[in-house]
């Protein structure tokens, strides 16, 4: 039931928004244990690029999963600053805007991102 109603969220946010080669579209999955970002240009419908959470996974050092969400934030902003992208929308893919989520955008607009 959780599932469904965010699908429905996803696919109205969907309807609205468009990536496009100057302004492509920062799409997020969150699953129980990652998060995972990609930016895609939905114009040609190609993945830009993408990356997830998985990178800071590490046994010396225990980070939170927000605190991961905020770093993948910010790599994924340099990363895509890097290839020349500054301004993108951002697609919250049906999730409310709190928690890993905020941290995720928080972490890309201090990486240099404009949403």
């Amino acid at each position: 039931m959780k599932k469904a109603r965010r699908l429905i969220r996803h696919k109205r946010i969907r309807g609205k928004i468009r990536g496009t080669g100057n302004k492509p579209r920062l799409s997020i999955f969150r699953s129980n244990r990652y998060l995972f970002g990609q930016i895609i240009n939905d114009a040609e419908q190609k993945t830009l690029l993408g990356l997830s959470a998985k990178i800071f996974k590490s046994k010396k050092k225990k980070i939170t999963k927000t605190e991961s969400a905020g770093l993948l934030g910010l790599e994924l902003a340099k990363k895509a600053i890097e290839l020349g992208i500054k301004r993108i929308v951002f697609d919250r893919g049906g999730y409310k805007y709190q928690g890993r989520i905020m941290a995720f955008a928080e972490g890309a607009r201090k990486g240099g991102l404009q949403f």
